[in-house]
């Protein structure tokens, strides 16, 4: 059938009308090549069109309506990062320029330890750029990005919200921690370094083989700032085979994690070669158990050469000095080996001494170790005879000084050198952090109870639950490696010595183990409903 021709000025009017009813049920002012209305009446519609004042007013209001909804949505973790800021902020204002311990001036300077040293590096970067000020600022911004790190991986891997952001809340909100970030030390560093290395493990549900290898090099450098990072290697490897995908990729995603691991040890053991002609990671060997050993030792029960036998300490000195004071206290009675022997024959006979204790008598040290562990859970933070005294990593009402090494002589030296101003605390806002730590500023033993709790029962749900789906697998793996990371961490801080400020990574791996086990519980529950 042939379709009538219409003419060309007809077929303008008709798509002309067709054009303007469709602009008319849409909204939209007229297409037509006709004036329909008044320009003036046209003039609103033009100003809020693309790359005008008014176009750019609307974007910067829809943007600003996105970060409120976003702010609406993740409104507890907001609130809980002012809080965590305005804290941070109160601490810097109060302690000026930073807090010292006895070993701040070691990574200043190229003084001598047994520790590894690789805090020194970020901490010459930031005052190459500006003051001991600025060192602080960095550390409290540390404190913040973990926070953050840890609600954001928890939220990837399902969590509810509200369970992330009290994940991350005991961060924010320890004083220990705001203590800590405040003083030239690398705890901060080495927390920041363990997140960085679980989140990117952590980030998809399978990693590729660049994230893996960026979180082995990441928690091998934790090793180089604190050597007990040495041991975040088995929670890693365990992770990497249990993550599935076939006994090859299991195998080659363990044995990446091994050698990403190693790379940043291995150069910084080379750099130390180079430096000191001693390719090692620290000067700590088995003589750094010494006050582990001597505290625990029954020296009646004891057989060591007659050579080895001044170094048991009487019942009085262990409760005077502790492990700590044992091992580093100019009073005990290892000291006299140290100063009458070469250095070689005092560390090997004093080792001697350390692993006769350990193998002789290890049920004395292991019940030692398992009493300082326990200390975790208590519900007042004190200390305990023996202990290094907790008053060190509270806030004072005047400027903490410490001996041998952080006296006002070599505080204020340091502070000549690298700037910052001098020492100053601010009397009411030193009070008010006080008030707030020894108030309960800090995470309670029986919130890491149920933490660990429940990261037991999620960690275990691999071996009890063979047929779990996939997300509940990912969940269980997840909680075991935050577990198993801070488990191993603290043991292994404890059979050392016990001191509080090593209980600080329990705060960024413990809550967040336990939340992802309270999720694993309760996608079995919600299993059984359903089945």
């Amino acid at each position: 059938m042939r379709t009538p021709k219409i003419p060309a000025g007809r077929a303008a009017d008709i798509r002309a009308a067709a054009a303007g009813a469709a602009d008319h049920a849409a909204g939209r002012p007229a297409a037509s090549g006709r004036a329909t209305e008044p320009r003036a009446a046209q003039a609103p519609a033009a100003a809020g069109a693309p790359g005008t004042g008014g176009g750019l007013r609307a974007r910067a209001g829809r943007a600003a309506g996105g970060i409120w909804a976003g702010l609406a949505r993740h409104w507890l973790i907001t609130v809980l990062l002012l809080a965590g800021l305005v804290l941070r902020v109160l601490t810097e204002l109060a302690y000026r320029p930073v807090l010292f311990y006895i070993d701040s001036t070691r990574y200043l300077y190229h003084a001598g330890g047994n520790d590894p040293v690789g805090y020194r590096v970020p901490l010459r970067l930031i005052l190459l750029a500006g003051n001991l000020d600025a060192v602080a600022a960095v550390q409290h911004v540390l404190g913040l990005a973990m926070a953050v790190v840890i609600y954001l991986v928890l939220l990837r891997r399902g969590s509810a919200r509200w369970l992330a952001a009290l994940a991350a809340a005991p961060v924010l909100l320890d004083a220990y921690q705001l203590q800590i970030e405040q003083t030239v030390m690398p705890d901060v560093w080495f927390e920041a370094l363990v997140v960085a290395g679980l989140a990117l493990l952590l980030w998809r549900p399978s990693a590729p083989w660049w994230m893996t290898g960026a979180a082995g090099i990441a928690l091998g450098l934790s090793a180089t700032v604190a050597q007990v990072g040495e041991v975040l290697l088995l929670p890693a490897v365990v992770y990497g085979l249990a993550a599935g995908g076939g006994w090859r990729q299991a195998l080659g995603r363990a044995g990446l994690l091994c050698a990403a691991f190693a790379l940043p040890i291995l150069v910084y053991m080379g750099v130390a070669a180079s430096v000191t002609g001693h390719f090692r990671l620290s000067n700590t060997g088995t003589g750094g158990l010494y006050g582990r050993a001597a505290a625990a030792a029954d020296c009646a029960t004891l057989r060591v050469p007659a050579s080895q036998r001044a170094m048991c300490p009487t019942a009085a000195q262990k409760a005077a000095l502790g492990d700590d004071g044992l091992l580093h206290s100019p009073v005990s009675p290892v000291r006299r080996y140290y100063a009458e022997l070469p250095a070689a024959e005092a560390s090997h006979t004093v080792s001697a001494f350390t692993r006769a204790v350990f193998t002789q008598q290890p049920l004395r040290v292991a019940s030692a170790i398992v009493a300082d562990a326990a200390k975790l859970f208590a519900v007042r933070r004190v200390t305990s005879p023996g202990d290094t005294p907790i008053s060190r990593w509270q806030f004072q009402d005047s400027y903490p000084f410490y001996s041998p090494h952080a006296t006002p002589r070599e505080v204020d030296a340091a502070i000549a050198q690298f700037g910052g101003g001098a020492p100053a605390v601010s009397a009411p806002l030193a009070r008010f952090l006080r008030g707030y730590q020894l108030g309960g500023g800090y995470t309670p033993g029986p919130l890491y109870v149920v933490a660990v709790l429940a990261a037991l029962a999620g960690s275990l749900s691999l071996v009890i639950r063979r047929r779990a789906g996939p997300r509940d697998r990912d969940t269980a793996l997840a909680c075991l490696l935050f577990f198993l990371s801070g488990a191993a961490v603290l043991l292994v801080s404890d059979v050392l010595e016990f001191s509080w400020r090593y209980q600080l990574p329990a705060l960024i791996t413990l809550p967040p183990a336990g939340a992802l086990g309270v999720m694993v519980i309760s996608g079995r529950f919600r299993s059984r409903r359903q089945g």
